[in-house]
Formats: C-alpha cells, structure tokens, sequence
C-alpha cells in the first residue's frame, strides 16, 4: 500500500511538473519569447520543483526590481556563501543586456529544463551561474516595433536600460544600478568561464552563429595562448560537430565582409573585455540577425553546450592557468594599456557569404546594398585576429588617491580593491602627472564626453597626504584592473569616462587690472622669466601684439598660477 501511493505520488509530481516546464517558446513554435514576469514566474516554478535549481534576489537595478541569480548544481545545492569554496569551474552565463536579443534567455531556460529533466547531464564539476535577464528595464519596455531588421521573435524588449543606457558600455563607468549589482555577482562568483548572449547586426550570410572570444593578446601569457590555440579552436570544432559553422564575429573592413575583417577589439567597457581584467576566459555569442528565432536559440542552447562540456573535461588546466596568472599578475612589473593590430599576421576562416550587389534604391533612387541570397558562396578569407602593444606603462608601487574623489573610491570598492587609509598626515614623495593634452568627443556618448588621445608629462613632488586619503597597494590580483581604470591614458580609464574633469578648468584667477602691478613687480626681480618672456616674444608675433596674453604668460609661470589645474589627482608611489 505505502508502495503503491508513494508511486502515485511520484506520478502526480511528474504530471504535474510537465505541465509547468514547456516554455512560452515552444508553445509558440518558436515565434515568441516570454515577458519579464513570465520569465521570472517560470524560473520560480523550476526553482521550487527541482533540487539542482537555486534562485537568487541580488542588487536592485534602474528599474526598480531587484536581479536575480540562478545557480545550478547536477549534485548538492551550492548556497551564495560556500559558492567561493567549491572546487568546481564556474560558468557564468548572462541574458538580455539587450533585451531586443533574447535568444539566450529562451536558451537559457531550455537548458535548465532539460538539466532538471535529465535529458541533458550537468557533468559534476561545473556550476552554471545564469543571470535570466540583465537589463530589466529595456525587458519591461516591450513592443513589436524594435529591431526592424530582425527575424523574430514576434515581440520584444528594448536595448536602452530604465536610464536609456546601453549596458554593455557600463562595465567601468558603472552609470546604472544594474552594472553596480552585476559586479557584485562577478565578484561573489569569479568565475572561471563567462558567456554574454547577444544578437548581431551587419551583413548577411549563411552563418547561424558567430562569436567574440576576448582578444587573447590583450588576455596575455599561458590564458591568452591557451584561449587562442586550443579553448577557442575546440569549441569551434564542437560546433561543427553539431552542425554549425561557427565564424568569428564579423567585424568587416568594409561593406561587404570577403576581404576578411579584424577580431573586435572588446575593450573593459564591454562585458567580455571586464571579465578579463579578472583573468576569466570570456565570450560574446552573436547569432545572426536575419535567421530565425527558432534557429537562433537553438544555435545559443547548443554554444553554451559546448561551453559547458569543454570546461568539464579541462577543469583541472582551467584552474591552473588562472591560479597562476593571478599569481603572476601580482608582481608583472609592464603592462600594456594601448594596442594596435598587427596586419602583418592573420589566421583563415572559411567564410560563407551571398554574393552582394547594388542597385538603385526606391526611395533615393542612388545606389543601395543588397545581397542575393539565390548566390550563396565560400571564400577562404584573412581574419586579422593579432594586437601588438602600443603603450606600455610600468607598475608602480602603489597609487594614492585623495579621499575628495569619492566617486571613484567607490568603484574601486565595488569592485574589492585592496586599499588602506592613511592614519595621519602623510608627506611621500610621488610621481605626478600633468594633462598636457586631450580631445573630447563633440557629441555625448553614454551620457559622458570620452576624452581621447590623452598626452601626460610626468615629475617627481613631494606632497603631503592627508589622513583618511587612500593607498592602493599593486601587490594585488586587481592589478590589471588598476591600470585599466587609473592610468589617464587608457581608453576605459576614469580619466577617460570624464571622472576627473573637474581638473581641466581653472578655479583660480585674477583681476588683470589689479596684477598688472604684481606682475610688472614680480617681473623685475625674476630674470629667467623675464628671459623667457622675451623669447616667446621674439618668436611669435601674434603673442607680442598680445597685453592679456603677456600677463597671462607671466602668471601662468608665477607661484600664483593654481597648482591643481590640469595636475592628475591620483599619484604613483615608486
């Protein structure tokens, strides 16, 4: 009896389960891909039917709801604190940063299903991390209008956040709450693998799946070599195996993709290019755009697959690369902070195109693109997948930011840096930049105005530090972290993302009436500068017909001339 109604039980429970773990996806043959609270709702119910399923809340986000975390586990319940102890690899997967690309929430929902169905094996070794949707305020902004140029699904979300930010240029900056409570969850997992799944836009082809591996130059040392030779060449070949002729993302040169293109440069500010900052082998899936929905998904489901059975069976060499190079990265002395590509290198790829041509177009009646896809082709092409350093900067002992930069302080908190305040005034002496110059973009981007092609000059100053200012060690894992963001002439630095602006204008100045007669005194007693002022006369003559650009040479080269003006306020301890 005690058999019989156990089975019955068990029974119910199965009916009762295969009732709740079809998908808003399938039920609509692939046409449509669920809101945000029929995609919370459902994870929910796969989290309360299934041991291997945890849901978590995490930090809140722009638009007002909170993140979740699911951490999947084939053999015992991994909790948030004992996360961090496990010997297993961590893959980090993360959804709908733009929600307008939803293929990997759908897939990321498939393959849970199919984990706690047991249709698919989650190997013993490995942890999923799924974050179900990034961007919940683009997700929440919902319509059948975005993306006109793609196939499917039938209705969608939005790529701006609830700050109408793009989130995958948030990753330094940290604008939104979202990226805030995204680095909490990076930090809490470190994980070993990551994965951000998007859909891409450009050109068409036959390709269902192309992928951005974080550029292994920039990746650096054994992980960088590994990535390169053996990680991203298996996974294309796991991909074959399945069906697909996975290509890297098309980053073409022109308009048209047969001359080949340069691997896409994923600087910090992108997902992928963060994650390696933390020595994480990192990956951006980009199925294409006019292929559909069903098609994409399932090419999703099958990349994170192979992802998934890649790091199971080389877990052991995984650990050891990022063993060692957080090992080695805490005493590298040079690292590079600006790159170029090497065209004198490429490897090939096998490109499957439709031929392009042009005609005159309806509206304009000028010459448009279009592609045949009556005229599918192959062409062996150059992928120029190789940067060379550019600028090298050599690692100080430590920096010192004053405590008045707040802002910043609090990103590097964020994101764990090791720091220390200074009990009592300090004096140290400390190398000091000084901002010669820099462009800025015209127009804003992300709600800053980016400043480029920064130039520095450097000297040597004894300055006192006051007590609670902040001394940042470079003895850490976050070491390349640190020059990323603190050099000024890195292109994610702070100094890039307009964090020390306030330093580029003056707040000092003078009345020219009343400094004629300090000046003209001063003059008289400083014979080097009056030479020198002599000599800029005698070499420009638009200076000499000048009286306010005289005065102003003389005070700019007087102790009055405000010493914090274009001075960098972080300081290299040597």
């Amino acid at each position: 009896m005690k058999i019989t109604l156990l089975c019955i039980l068990q029974f119910a429970s199965v009916i009762v389960f295969s009732q709740t773990i079809e998908t808003k996806f399938e039920k609509s043959y692939g046409k449509e891909t669920p809101t945000y609270f029929e995609i919370i709702d459902w994870w929910k119910k796969l989290d309360e039917q299934s041991a291997k399923i945890k849901m978590h809340t995490m930090g809140m986000t722009d638009a007002g709801y909170q993140l979740h975390l699911i951490l999947i586990n084939n053999n015992q319940e991994v909790t948030l604190n004992s996360i961090k102890k496990s010997d297993k690899r961590i893959i980090f997967i993360n959804n709908g940063i733009h929600p307008g690309e939803p293929d990997g929430i759908d897939a990321s929902i498939l393959l849970a299903r199919d984990i706690v169905s047991n249709k698919l094996k989650l190997a013993d070794n490995v942890i999923l991390a799924i974050i179900p949707v990034y961007n919940i305020g683009g997700c929440l902004n919902r319509s059948a209008n975005y993306r006109v140029d793609q196939n499917g699904p039938e209705e969608f979300g939005s790529r701006g956040n609830s700050q109408n930010l793009d989130l995958n240029r948030d990753f330094i900056k940290n604008d939104s709450k979202d990226s805030k409570a995204f680095i909490e969850i990076f930090h809490l997992l470190n994980p070993d693998v990551f994965l951000d799944n998007h859909v891409s836009n450009g050109a068409d082809y036959q390709h269902v799946m192309s992928l951005i591996s974080t550029q292994h130059n920039k990746l650096g040392g054994e992980m960088g070599e590994y990535l390169n030779k053996i990680f991203e060449p298996t996974i294309y070949t796991k991909m074959k195996q399945k069906g697909y002729d996975l290509i890297p993302y098309v980053n073409s040169f022109g308009e048209t993709p047969e001359n080949g293109w340069p691997e896409f440069w994923d600087a910090p500010r992108y997902s992928s290019g963060y994650a390696a900052l933390w020595n994480t082998f990192s990956f951006i899936a980009e199925t294409h755009m006019l292929k559909p929905y069903d098609q994409r998904v399932k090419a999703t489901y099958d990349l994170m697959n192979c992802i998934i059975d890649f790091t199971s069976k080389n877990s052991t060499i995984l650990k050891t690369l990022r063993d060692k190079t957080k090992l080695a990265i805490k005493t590298q002395q040079n690292f590079t902070i600006s790159w170029e590509l090497d065209r004198s290198k490429n490897s090939t790829i096998l490109y499957k195109g439709f031929k392009s041509e042009h005609k005159l177009s309806e509206i304009s009646q000028k010459s448009r693109l279009l592609y045949d896809r009556t005229k599918p082709y192959e062409k062996t092409i150059p992928f120029y997948n190789f940067y060379k350093p550019k600028t090298i900067v050599s690692k100080p002992k430590a920096y010192i930011i004053p405590q008045g930069w707040w802002k910043v302080i609090e990103l590097l908190k964020l994101n764990k840096i090791q720091m220390t305040q200074f009990k009592k005034d300090t004096l140290i002496e400390v190398e000091v930049y000084r901002i010669d110059d820099y462009k800025t973009t015209p127009r804003q981007y992300e709600m800053h105005h980016p400043n480029t092609d920064v130039k520095i000059s450097t000297s040597v100053k004894k300055i006192k530090f006051r007590k609670g200012d902040w001394y940042i060690s470079m003895n850490q894992t976050a070491n390349h972290f640190l020059i990323e963001t603190l050099e000024p002439q890195s292109e994610d630095s702070y100094f890039s993302w307009n964090f020390f602006d306030a330093v580029l204008s003056q707040k000092e100045g003078y009345s020219a009436y009343v400094f004629e007669d300090i000046a003209a005194t001063y003059l008289n007693t400083n014979s080097i500068l009056k030479q020198k002022l002599e000599q800029r006369r005698n070499s420009d003559s638009s200076f000499v017909k000048n009286g306010r650009a005289q005065l102003n040479f003389i005070y700019e080269n007087s102790p009055w001339y405000e010493p914090d003006y274009l001075k960098y306020p972080i300081y290299r301890v040597k």
